[in-house]
């Protein structure tokens, strides 16, 4: 599976990441299966944000509701592995849904792109653009 990523959204999450080393950065995508056009980080709320990572649930709501207005879509979600590891650990394992969304590992100063999968996460080839 291929899709595309405006450079300026990998830029964001990288940056992100590395702001809040040594916890777990963590954000929503935004734009369509196929195409990310930008990464918005959000707080994690979750109480031990070095290991794990929870969007926070009024920046969720938040985003949804704007996306019934006609707002960009929320086409996944993104976080940070401190560790510097871009694959899903065993904890995003457990934690995917299955709802077909594109998750984006930060670490290391790389970003990897996955469709979570009712079979599990399948890595997708990424072209990068201008955006």
């Amino acid at each position: 599976m291929a899709h595309t990523v405006a450079r300026s959204a990998i830029k964001a999450m990288i940056e992100q990441g590395a702001r809040a080393e040594p916890e777990e950065a963590c954000g929503l995508l935004l734009g369509t299966p196929e195409r990310i056009e930008a990464a918005i980080p959000t707080r994690n709320v979750h109480p031990t944000p070095r290991t794990h990572f929870e969007i926070d649930p009024v920046a969720l709501i938040a985003a949804h509701k704007a996306e019934r207005s006609g707002a960009q879509r929320i086409a996944g979600y993104w976080h940070s592995h401190p560790t510097g590891s871009t694959e899903p650990s065993a904890t995003d394992r457990m934690n995917a849904s299955g709802d077909g969304k594109v998750w984006a590992i930060v670490g290391a100063g790389m970003v990897t792109f996955w469709r979570d999968t009712p079979q599990g996460f399948v890595l997708l080839s990424t072209r990068i653009d201008a955006g």
